[in-house]
């Protein structure tokens, strides 16, 4: 559910809390209900932002590359530390992690 129906969600329920609240009825299934679509939403939230921010970090990874000349003659190290934060060399094989948090696998 996106943040925006939880909200919808919630006002529905925090509309009858009152109600009932006012009544006199049982409404510890309702606060229970809200206090979980609460978290919900936070955790919508924050996925949301996550998204946005890889999204960000892709776009800058793109504009780095398109930048780039297109044929390069000669190892840079400058241009290899941008987007790579680290290299594991294994005896069959070695991990490349970018900053971007993708890790690739390759086999030698």
């Amino acid at each position: 559910m996106s943040p925006d129906g939880i909200q919808a969600r919630l006002d529905e329920l925090q509309k009858e809390l009152i109600r009932k609240a006012n009544s006199k009825q049982d409404h510890d299934a309702i606060a229970d209900e809200i206090f979980t679509l609460r978290a919900q939403k936070s955790q919508a939230e924050a996925d949301t932002r996550s998204r946005e921010q890889n999204r960000k970090r892709i776009d800058e990874l793109q504009d780095f590359i398109g930048s780039q000349q297109s044929e390069i003659t000669e190892f840079d190290e400058s241009l290899v530390r941008k987007p790579i934060q680290q290299i594991t060399v294994y005896d069959d094989h070695f991990t490349v992690e970018f900053k971007s948090g993708i890790t690739i696998e390759i086999e030698a």
